[in-house]
């Protein structure tokens, strides 16, 4: 009898231990099928920082940062597994003491005091299964907790869930809620203040102290009483933090609105160079190191969104200013009102008027060598094959010179050279600063375009004569690391020598000139200054496009075809243009490079009308003195011509004088003379004197 007890109790414990590792293993296979490891992997928020570290904005799907388990405290983990699974250490995935006296206490209070489902149970509810309540579920949850157990250690598993978990108002992770309610990382909280953020998994729109204080707080300092009847918390340290009042003001999460237009453009950046699309970046927690200079972009905002900045309602404004060392994108404004993925007017194409003239015109023009800044160009409105382009202001001098042409913004000298050089030329320059134009007509030189030009597009080529005639892509991007710190990107661009130093540094200085006594005079600039003024026909587009020693940029106003309201000129853009410029670090003048020619100041000419001749007797003959007024400038040349008849003879020419000796004149006839200046940089006389005559008086003698 005993023998058949005993085989009988054998065959049974074989059974159950069969049973026992057929749902084990019945558990691991379930696992294996259930649990995609990918699904623990979680959307992590993305920081954006500047060029020093310092946090700028954070972009994401889910408000989430991760963090390590030991940043953070004790007494906040402590708080969460007083509420949520006080036998967290000591189950298995699963706890039915737990769900009882969760049951119990629920029936006892009639509220939701303390939850049945473990720790681990959550996590395997948040990251691989629907909200959806059914047994079916239910045992879902049940069988991937147990075999979550059996793959992860319990610490890991808590890390996991506090990364996870929601807190309300966009924020999910414990780190998030810590930002979102306290404005500090999860390692400065305090007990309180970990206690409150363990009250709200349960029901963030319930508990959250910014929708219902009272009900907060009452959630809060059950926490509190938990961890005390845990021996997490003395009963004086418990009554002292229960008196302690909760937070009455969230901290921004979101992005400064002030950024907005420059975060499209580094989202955009961030797909077509470094292969990470929005999605990427907004769920996979890097750390974007941005060009950007926070004080500019403030302040760029705060100018370019003013209504008082706008003269007329309908207008739109961008603003663009490059680092001219790196090329970095220091700050971007795309509108007035700029919406996020609106349309952004730093990367819309308008139509960039004179700004042209230099990038287009006046630059290549110099790079043949066969011109200087101060060559003679024709100044007449002449027709090429039915375009007939006109000065703005009616008049023509016949020739100029291209500084003058260029400080003035004179239209037919510049159509005139861009004939003479070959619209060919032009854009083979322009296309190494990647502006490729369809155009063949001489409408390029005052920016006549099909699509026009971006105010990116704009500063990056006028940072080409601040870079010593070499160009190269902006970007917003400097470096991107992974959510475990490595780099795996970084801004690589390429250099492109579009012209000589020299002619960079030609236009450098011709275009001071446009901002000292030209076309840019409006406004105070707090460092020196070199730029171009541009308007479109009917002032649809006014620009600004110029460089300092530190940064170069554009900005650009305009309006509707549709809106003919108001009158506007570029001398709106030039000012706030200036407005925005960082003070200078060079405070008197750009810096010449080394091995190349400074270029002249202008000779100065004025009109010679106090010729007077005197003729002096001696014993050796008759001299005459002529003597007149100058400009003050020594570099002027004076040609001395005798009148005779209807022609004039040239007898001499001096330079920086302003008196002369005829030798040997004719004792009975002096003669008459005028003077006529020569400029030696143009090549060109000005006007003659006023005639002067020589005549002998008996009572003047040499000596």
């Amino acid at each position: 009898m005993w023998i058949k007890r005993i085989t009988v109790g054998i065959v049974l414990l074989l059974l159950l231990s069969i049973a026992g590792v057929t749902v084990y293993l019945g558990i691991i296979l379930f696992g294996n099928y259930a649990i995609d490891e990918k699904d623990l992997v979680m959307k992590e928020t993305t920081t954006v920082v500047d060029s020093s570290g310092e946090e700028l904005t954070r972009l994401f799907s889910e408000n989430r940062e991760s963090v390590d388990l030991n940043e953070i405290p004790d007494h906040v983990q402590e708080a969460f597994i007083a509420v949520e699974d006080q036998r967290f250490y000591d189950h298995t995935g699963i706890d039915f003491r737990s769900i009882g006296r969760a049951l119990y206490r629920d029936i006892i209070t009639r509220s939701a005091a303390e939850g049945g489902s473990t720790i681990t149970q959550q996590l395997a509810k948040n990251a691989f299964l629907s909200p959806e309540k059914s047994i079916l579920r239910k045992t879902e949850e049940v069988l991937i907790a147990l075999n979550l157990e059996h793959r992860y250690e319990k610490d890991e598993i808590l890390e996991m869930y506090l990364n996870r978990i929601y807190f309300g108002h966009g924020a999910h992770g414990v780190q998030a809620a810590s930002r979102l309610y306290f404005g500090k990382t999860v390692d400065e909280l305090s007990i309180e203040e970990g206690a409150m953020l363990a009250a709200l998994p349960k029901g963030p729109n319930l508990y959250s102290p910014f929708i219902d204080e009272e009900r907060g707080k009452e959630r809060r300092d059950l926490v509190l009483r938990l961890m005390n009847d845990q021996d997490y918390l003395s009963a004086e340290e418990t009554v002292r933090l229960q008196g302690r009042t909760l937070p009455s003001e969230r901290h921004s999460v979101s992005s400064n609105e002030a950024y907005d237009a420059y975060i499209d453009l580094l989202l955009l950046e961030m797909e077509e160079k470094h292969g990470l699309t929005e999605e990427e970046v907004l769920e996979g927690g890097y750390t974007i190191q941005a060009a950007m200079d926070e004080e500019l972009q403030s302040q760029s905002y705060e100018k370019m969104s003013s209504d008082e900045t706008y003269p007329v309602q309908a207008m739109e404004g961008s603003y663009v200013l490059l680092d001219n060392d790196s090329g970095g994108v220091l700050a971007v404004q795309g509108g007035r009102n700029y919406e996020k993925k609106g349309l952004n007017y730093a990367s819309a194409k308008r139509q960039p008027g004179s700004t042209m003239k230099p990038i287009a015109v006046y630059a290549p023009a110099l790079e043949t060598g066969e011109y200087d800044p101060y060559t003679l160009l024709v100044d007449e409105e002449l027709d090429y094959d039915g375009y007939s382009p006109g000065n703005m202001s009616g008049e023509y001098e016949g020739e100029i010179s291209m500084y003058e042409a260029v400080k003035d913004s004179v239209n037919a000298p510049a159509v005139w050279l861009l004939n003479e050089i070959g619209v060919d030329e032009s854009k083979a320059m322009l296309g190494k600063q990647n502006i490729a134009l369809e155009e063949d007509g001489l409408s390029i030189a005052l920016g006549g375009l099909d699509e026009g030009l971006t105010p990116l597009q704009m500063a990056a080529a006028y940072r080409t004569f601040a870079n010593n005639g070499v160009y190269s892509d902006p970007y917003f991007v400097e470096k991107v690391y992974d959510r475990h710190g490595e780099l795996i990107s970084e801004a690589e661009p390429e250099s492109e020598v579009v012209m000589t130093p020299q002619t960079a540094w030609y236009m450098t200085r011709m275009l001071e000139a446009v901002v000292t006594d030209g076309t840019g005079q409006a406004g105070t600039a707090p460092a020196p200054l070199a730029g171009k003024t541009g308007t479109t026909s009917e002032a649809r587009d006014v620009w600004f496009a110029g460089w300092t020693p530190e940064v170069s940029g554009a900005l650009w106003m305009g309006r509707g075809a549709e809106d003919d309201s108001g009158d506007i000129s570029s001398a709106l853009p030039t000012a706030v243009f200036k407005e925005l410029l960082p003070a200078s670090g060079s405070e008197t003048a750009f810096e010449k490079p080394e091995g190349i020619e400074e270029m002249d100041e202008p000779v100065e000419m004025t009109a010679v009308d106090d010729l007077d001749a005197d003729m002096k007797v001696g014993l050796f003959g008759a001299n005459v003195e002529l003597e007149w007024t100058g400009s003050g400038d020594s570099r002027i040349h004076y040609r001395i011509y005798m009148v005779e008849g209807d022609e004039n003879s040239l007898i001499d020419e001096v330079v920086g004088q302003t008196n002369y000796t005829v030798s040997r004149a004719n004792v009975f006839s002096g003669g008459e003379y005028v003077v006529v200046p020569y400029n030696p940089q143009t090549r060109q006389e000005g006007e003659p004197s006023n005639t002067a005559s020589a005549e002998w008086n008996i009572f003047s003698r040499g000596s």
